[in-house]
């Protein structure tokens, strides 16, 4: 069924899916604002807040009370106030976007009854910005969320020897001591507390508060029996009396477990019966571990076990015990640690109840003994139901509760360290500083707070949306195993089983799928429709993963009939995480759409259905990837996830209110209201994005439009009206041309470098600061020593580069100069000195240039100054200024381009438009691509693309073909005959059609699959890549090249490299390989001069790695010597390196590393540069 919808602005798309959707996608970021207005509550009154986030974290903390109890610190509430800068002035002047929040506390003095109450500082919190990021020292962030193991309790079945198997459950705190309950095969229940030392499970229940071992029997069903004295049957089972011989003692005590010497006595005894526990026998060989009787006793002895080197005093034992689980501060459950207890346990305990009671753990190990009788089942850790996400709300707190406890205790201190406390306030016992620190920690240096992916729209959406499993209490890439990164059948609809990365972190990092929503305990619930009785109703409910189990759910697209009742007699459902067959009466629910399943970034690809899921993945990844084009272009062929993209992502500008467009320009657009008030839009022009992609919108309306509120105003990168645009659609042929596509390579046309049809602007910022030095400040200026007029000239009269200048590598952007050690003065000078006052001070150029390989237009300047502009800046920086420079980057050979499928490739050649293939019409491909690149990738998506891609073109449609539920392969047929049949006769219906030789004219041998696909430039450039080196950096140890373009480094020569070398039996290139051209210092040294000088390159010497190891060698106690062409033997001469003295290495100060090793080059090759006779200029053409 299709048919024509309007999506974005003004653009129509033939829709092929169901006309009705039931369910409208959330917005996309709603995770983050959510979260973050959990924990800090903004638009609540002060008094009236609830308690959670940070309200539940200062009720916590507060009250403060001093050591001797006379002084307390009380809380009332807490104001959020404004931030002080805009987000444009937080990012310009490189400062984090944040609002100051105060505290109204109390500080009583309880002996004389007086209350202060006063305002306090309490730190500055990032502002979230309306895209769910933050602005944190002037770049955008996002916190990632985390999806960690909840708190609750755990069942699961452990082989321990061979053959046998224990029985555990683990209770997981939300903080405080994990317990460990352990069932050996000895049928002793002991308990693990902290993972430090174990106690029987039966003192812990004692210490819980149950009073002697009589009542724990009878807590576990124990009934008391008589029984006959049977050796075999009465040995090993608990006595229920105390056995009392003639003269009165008690020779057999009661709940003692009886041994073949207790018989004996019984039997001697004269008695024929005895009173015996009828209990699990579990509870007989525990208790005999077990020698306590009374809850003192066992808080006794799991205070000797777990203190072993601590005086044994029952008052000791008492608090350590009360420490340990029933302080709030020390143990909590946490909400939803007693949420998940109660539903697995099936109790019903107040939620307010955050500690363990007797109740949980009486339960629990009834439990283990189910679990061992095979009546309860083991727990799946990695089921959602037992996973939850932590958002940055959660995380925030969590880190500011570590911030806030070191407050406190100072606070505490400050109490008693105060003279006289009557004269004190507030403000002066707290310490904001562990708040603030613990709050630019998370924001900083958290591995959950990330740099925004902002290559495009799509990048930007995927990574707020992002779960990880790592972070703070998660996994680690190397602990993590096969089944924690695997796809889980409860991931359904909560969790993308297609995006994740290929790297180490695969199945540690995902994505959040498309309808996946949070419930208030952090568990993933995905939407299902209520089935009653065969009827499929509109009824939507969320469902969390334990409560979908134990339901029969059916798939979405599944036949009804015109009253919405279910047709089919046997419907396939998921019920336990498995297909299984039900009649229709059975069926719970039905999924809302089948792309709930997957994540926005999949959900974009058409045809999805058709591809193999490896590829899928490749091209779910690839699209956060692709550079936004300076001419943006939506897909003929998309799935109708494009607007929504586009409109929550925040890159375009939507219309607040409705209204009439009165105002238009590039920079800013007006909308009158009905109420005549008028609401001003301004335009974001070429801003740099974290990843040097450019920022920019551009306006959509005309003026007169009228709008309403949620319309698109302005298009933003990689958006074309009011849709996701990230590549262009271009004619690909499927066909071998020459080779050159070889290997996934792809070969293009002309037209699309001419046309600018993939072109792309780049941003990049260069940034130097001024600072005071031990020898005095630096100074930015345009008196730059030994620097000729003709490198001056595009600087202004600072020193700073004009905007609108071309620079080249080398070029000067800012002039610095730095002030240079003071040399030893002869005489003269010193009397020249003395008569004409202090000379000019040495200065060495210290300037920034255009790094090696880059280049562009100066689009824009920033200063900052201390002094001039009253800007903060960090301690001992006077000023900074930072230049950022355009460049226009065409398509060219080595660029990546990649499809929506996975189908990644290089460009190998770009031809001539005349060269290239064409169709019976004349029109030339743009594209060819490798037909071996789809049968072996199993991603027949493309080729659908690309014939449906043709259909569309030719009948001047855009598509939407949603995945999962689209366009039939026969209907893409029916319409291509359709196109035969009026204008191509060649075409057969699988888009083949007989394409000519530009070359030659002569028609190729085979029908080629032609149409139009959408293809994509992605992030890895050539000209980012492509790097060249003769000379440069040193590593200082081995004095080999550094490697990497960022360290101006070279290419590694390897093992496999020398043996290719060998091969060839080309030894003096070996040689040369190995020695001058790496770490032979003193022959690269002469090397460089005989070259300069035109002379005969000498003899190599010893390379430097020998030296090392020679040292490393004698650093063991070895004594290493060599032996010499005459038989001599000897220590390796110790060669005197032309470098310069470490103390002028010192005065110079280097600010980098990279700085430090290019320092200790120059001087290798050049000489001292601060020796005015050094031969070679540093900067002169020779380098």
């Amino acid at each position: 069924m299709s048919n024509f919808v309007n999506m974005g602005r003004k653009r129509e798309r033939l829709f092929f899916g169901p006309s009705k959707e039931l369910v409208a996608l959330p917005y996309l970021v709603e995770l983050q604002h959510q979260s973050y207005k959990w924990f800090l509550q903004p638009d609540e009154a002060p008094d009236y807040r609830k308690s959670q986030g940070l309200q539940e974290l200062l009720e916590e903390i507060f009250p403060i009370e001093s050591y001797d109890g006379s002084f307390v610190i009380e809380f009332v509430r807490y104001y959020i106030d404004p931030p002080t800068l805009t987000e444009e002035e937080a990012r310009q002047k490189d400062l984090t976007w944040s609002m100051p929040l105060r505290a109204t506390v109390q500080l009583i003095n309880r002996g004389t009854g007086e209350i202060k109450e006063e305002e306090i500082f309490l730190g500055d919190f990032p502002v979230m910005t309306d895209r769910g990021s933050f602005i944190i020292n002037g770049t955008e962030r996002v916190v990632v969320n985390q999806l960690a193991r909840s708190a609750g309790v755990y069942f699961s079945i452990e082989t321990g020897a061979p053959g046998q198997e224990v029985y555990k459950a683990k209770i997981i705190p939300d903080r405080g001591a994990w317990l460990e309950f352990d069932l050996t095969p000895g049928d002793v229940l002991s308990v693990n507390i902290d993972n430090r030392r174990k106690v029987p499970a039966t003192a812990l229940l004692k210490a819980f508060g149950i009073r002697d071992n009589t009542e724990l029997l009878r807590t576990f069903g124990g009934v008391e029996e008589e029984v006959d004295i049977v050796e075999e049957e009465i040995r090993g089972r608990l006595i229920a009396e105390d056995i009392i011989d003639s003269a009165g003692h008690v020779v057999i005590p009661k709940n003692d477990r009886l041994t073949k010497e207790h018989v004996e006595v019984l039997w001697n005894s004269g008695r024929t019966k005895v009173r015996l526990w009828n209990v699990d026998p579990v509870f007989a060989a525990t208790l005999e571990r077990d020698g306590t009787d009374t809850p003192e006793e066992a808080m006794l002895e799991i205070f000797r076990r777990m203190r072993p080197n601590e005086p044994l005093r029952v008052e000791n034992a008492k608090d350590y015990v009360y420490s340990l689980f029933f302080d709030t501060r020390r143990y909590n459950l946490g909400r939803v640690g007693r949420y998940k207890l109660n539903r697995r346990l099936g109790l019903n305990i107040s939620e307010e109840v955050r500690l363990l009671t007797i109740d949980d753990l009486v339960t629990i190990v009834k439990g283990i003994l189910n679990l061992r009788d095979g009546l309860e089942r083991e727990d799946d850790i990695d089921h959602l139901a037992n996973r939850r996400v932590r958002s940055v709300g959660e995380l925030l707190q969590n880190q500011i509760r570590i911030g806030l406890l070191r407050m406190e205790r100072i606070a505490k201190d400050r109490m008693t360290t105060i003279p006289d406390l009557s004269t004190a306030t507030a403000h002066d016992l707290i310490n904001i500083r562990p708040i603030s620190a613990a709050i630019r920690e998370f924001f900083g240096s958290s591995q959950l707070s990330q740099f925004m992916d902002q290559t495009n729209p799509l990048a930007d959406v995927t990574h707020r949306r992002r779960l990880s499993a790592m972070g703070p209490g998660g996994l680690t890439r190397e602990r993590a195993g096969f089944e924690a990164r695997d796809v889980h059948p409860s991931h359904y609809g909560r969790i993308c089983p297609i995006e994740t990365p290929e790297g180490p972190n695969i199945g540690l990092v995902t994505s959040l799928a498309n309808y996946a929503r949070v419930n208030e305990y952090g568990f993933l619930m995905s939407p299902k429709r209520v089935v009653r009785d065969r009827y499929v109703t509109d009824e939507v409910v969320y469902l969390p993963a334990d409560e979908e189990d134990e339901a029969f759910v059916a798939r979405a697209n599944i036949p009804l009939d015109e009253e919405g009742r279910i047709c089919e007699e046997e419907v396939h459902v998921r019920h336990r995480g498995s297909i299984v067959i039900v009649p229709p009466e059975q069926v719970n629910y039905v999924d809302v759409t089948p792309k709930q399943i997957v994540s926005v970034s999949a959900a974009l690809i058409p045809f999805l259905e058709h591809d193999d899921a490896n590829r899928a993945l490749m091209g779910s990844n690839m699209q956060r990837q692709a550079v936004p084009l300076m001419q943006s272009e939506s897909p003929l062929v998309g799935t109708g996830m494009e607007e929504k993209v586009a409109r929550d992502s925040g890159a375009c500008i939507l219309a607040k209110r409705p209204g009439t467009v009165t105002y238009v320009d590039a920079n800013k657009i007006q909308v009158t209201t009905e109420d005549g008030l008028v609401d001003t839009y301004t335009l974001i022009k070429f801003r740099r994005s974290n990843q040097g992609t450019v920022i920019h919108q551009r306006p959509i309306v005309r003026k007169g439009d009228f709008v309403n509120e949620g319309d698109f105003l302005a298009d933003g990168q990689a958006v074309d009206h009011g849709e996701l645009a990230l590549g262009r659609n271009v004619l690909v042929a499927f066909m071998g041309w020459e080779g050159y596509n070889f290997e996934d390579a792809i070969l293009l046309s002309e037209r699309l470098v001419k046309e600018d049809v993939y072109t792309s602007i780049h941003i990049e910022e260069y940034e130097i600061d001024a600072r005071d030095t031990k020898l005095g400040p630096e100074e930015i200026t345009r008196d730059i020593p030994n620097v000729g007029e003709d490198q001056l000239k595009n600087l202004d009269e600072k020193g700073i580069v004009r905007i609108g200048a071309e620079v080249r590598a080398g070029d000067i952007l800012v002039g610095k100069v730095s002030p240079k050690g003071e040399t030893d003065q002869t005489p003269e000078e010193k009397l020249l000195r003395a008569i004409f006052g202090e000379k000019a001070r040495e200065v060495r150029d210290t300037s920034l240039r255009v790094p090696h390989g880059e280049g562009g237009k100066v689009v824009a300047v920033k200063r900052l100054s201390r002094d001039e502009y009253g800007d903060d800046l960090p301690p001992g920086v006077n000023e900074v200024v930072k230049v950022f420079l355009a460049q226009i980057r065409k398509i060219t050979v080595g660029d990546k381009m990649a499809g929506r499928h996975g189908n990644k490739g290089v460009v190998s050649r770009i031809l001539p438009v005349e060269d290239m293939p064409y169709l019976p019409d004349g029109t030339p491909v743009d594209v060819v691509l490798n037909p071996l690149g789809v049968p072996s990738r199993m991603n027949l998506g493309q080729v659908l693309e690309t014939i449906l891609g043709f259909v569309a073109y030719h009948n001047g449609w855009s598509v939407a073909t949603p995945v999962f539920e689209g366009v039939s392969v026969d209907e893409i047929f029916k319409y291509m005959e359709e196109i035969r049949d009026r204008k191509l006769p060649d075409l057969t219906r699988d888009g083949s059609i007989v394409l000519y030789d530009g070359r030659t004219g002569e028609p190729f041998e085979n029908k080629v699959t032609v149409g139009y696909m959408y293809m994509l430039k992605l992030i890895h450039l050539v000209d980012d890549k492509i790097h060249a080196r003769s000379v440069g950096p040193y590593s200082l140890i081995t004095q080999q090249p550094l490697g990497g373009k960022s360290q101006f480094g070279g290419q590694r020569f390897g093992e496999m490299e020398v043996w290719a070398l060998e091969g060839y039996g080309a030894s003096h290139i070996l040689q040369e390989m190995l020695t001058i051209k790496s770490d032979d210092v003193q022959g690269r040294l002469k090397t460089f001069e005989s070259i300069v000088k035109g002379q005969n390159i000498g003899n190599p010497g010893v390379p430097e790695s020998f030296r090392v190891l020679v040292k490393e060698l004698q650093g063991l106690g070895l004594d290493v010597q060599v032996l010499y062409d005459d038989d001599s033997v000897g220590y390796v001469e110790e060669e005197e390196q032309n470098i310069v003295e470490v103390k002028k290495e010192a005065e110079k100060k280097p600010q980098t590393k990279k700085e430090e090793a290019k320092i200790g080059l120059e001087a290798r090759i050049f000489g001292d540069p601060d020796d005015d006779e050094a031969e070679v200029d540093p900067e002169g053409d020779d380098a």
